[in-house]
This record gives structure tokens, sequence and C-alpha cells, in this order.
């Protein structure tokens, strides 16, 4: 059951792995905007079972009046939490809080609340971009310049021109976690439309790699597929298991930049 609950919260996180990186500069966002929030719906789907909710996932943009070096930021929150049933075998509650400067966006500041069954972490880090390290509780340390966080990364992907990919592409990504910095690849496999509860849309598909070992037998267990259009929002994640799917959904939306012109019907 700790393993399911592993599974679930890894399908939250490719959201957040799934993206490809650039040489960092100042940057015209249009792809967010202060007011956005994404919903989105963990769960089980057999033939026997149908779908059975596990879990919730919140990320949204928040309005901030606090400054970091003088700079102005967007405030990035995510939340995850188990539901129901899956309660009483391993509760999830995970909280994630980044502060990305509004003109390159890279992180200053980010923390870290997790509660996964009888496991609880707490982390700050301050990231100082101009002179490449970052503070923890513990120590500080080198990264590479303008380094992402676990929450931001996602967002600097959104502004990213995604139409010179070539099927096959793999894209190196890197970025802030655990007190280290970790480095994973993306494959890109081109566009798809595809079919949730909210309607069809066009998209972009993905697969992140993971390590292989006990919980995963593949280096690329899981597809992302996100909108095809200027929001550049995922809209589903799947991880093929012995019977069945674990998926992540989006369920609802608000306050995006652009039309959403990916959604067919």
């Amino acid at each position: 059951m700790k393993k399911f609950f592993f599974l679930i919260i890894l399908i939250f996180n490719v959201f957040i792995l799934s993206v490809a990186q650039e040489s960092v500069k100042i940057v015209n966002n249009e792809a967010f905007k202060e007011g956005e929030k994404l919903q989105f719906r963990f769960y089980y789907d057999a033939w026997l079972t149908g779908k059975v909710t596990a879990g919730l996932g919140v990320i949204e943009v928040k309005d901030t009046d606090r400054k970091f070096y003088g700079r102005n930021v967007y405030h990035l929150k995510a939340k995850g939490w188990s539901k129901g049933v899956f309660n009483w075998f391993f509760k999830v509650d995970d909280q994630f809080d980044s502060y990305i400067d509004k003109e390159f966006l890279a992180p200053h500041f980010f923390v870290r609340r997790t509660r996964e069954g009888g496991y609880k972490k707490y982390d700050e880090y301050y990231f100082n971009q101009s002179e490449n390290y970052v503070v923890t509780r513990t120590d500080s340390m080198a990264v590479p310049p303008f380094i992402q966080d676990f929450i931001s990364a996602v967002y600097y992907a959104r502004i990213l021109d995604f139409s010179e990919l070539k099927i096959g592409d793999h894209i190196p990504i890197n970025f802030f976690i655990d007190d280290s910095v970790y480095t994973s690849v993306i494959k890109y496999e081109g566009k798809e439309n595809i079919k949730i509860e909210l309607g069809v849309f066009r998209c972009l598909r993905f697969k992140p790699m993971m390590a292989t070992g006990e919980v995963f037998a593949e280096k690329y267990p899981m597809t992302l597929w996100v909108t095809d259009d200027k929001n550049h929002i995922p809209v589903l994640a799947k991880s093929a298991v012995i019977v069945g799917n674990l998926k992540g959904e989006l369920m609802k939306f608000e306050g995006l930049a652009n039309p959403l012109t990916s959604k067919l019907e």
C-alpha cells in the first residue's frame, strides 16, 4: 500500500519534473498569471474497479506583497492530500511554496512541508541566484546558475517554445530537492488528442525518466500530456501497474492567462 501511494505522489511530481530547460534570461511570461488555479484528481483505474479516487492536488499562483532582494515575486503554492479510505492506510498531506522572480522565473525561497504515513519532513531553501548557491536549514552549497526548485520548474517550462522539438528528442533537466541537485531526462513523443472528463484536448506528450529499482522496472514508466497552446497546462499523467493504471487528471481550472485553444470539445 505504501508503494501505491508513493506512485500517486510521484504522478503529481511528474507534472513538476516534465520540463525543458534552456539558458535562463529575462523572459516575457505570457503563459500564466496571478489568480491561476489548477485542481487534479489522482486515482487507480482498472476494468474491475473503475476509477477509485486516492487523492487530490492543487497548484496555484497567488498574489503576494513579499519581496526578495528587493525584487517582485510570484507565490506558487502546491498541495496534495490523500482522500477517503486511503487515509486509513497511508495518509498524505503535502504542501510546497515557491517564491519565484517575476522577471527570470527562478526561485528565491522554497518551503516544503511533507507528511506521508509516519514520515514527516520540513525544508526551507534560500536561493542566491546572483552568486549561484542555496542555503538550507543545515548547510549552504553551490548550484548551477538559475537552478529551479520542485515547483518553479513547471512554471518556467510553460513559457518555453516547444515548436522546434522533434519526436524522440531527449531534454535534460535539473532541479534542487532533498538538499541535492537532481538531473533527469524527458523524452518528447509528439502530439496527441487526449480525452478526459473535462473534454478532448490537443496535447504534447512526454515521458520523464525515473530511476529504476524497487518501484519502477523501466526508465520511462510514465506518460504526461500538456496542452498544446500558450498555457501549457498538464491535463493527464499515467503509469501502468500490474492490473490497470495510476492516473493524475486535471479536474478544474480557473484564471488562465490565455484562451484554452487546445480544447477541441
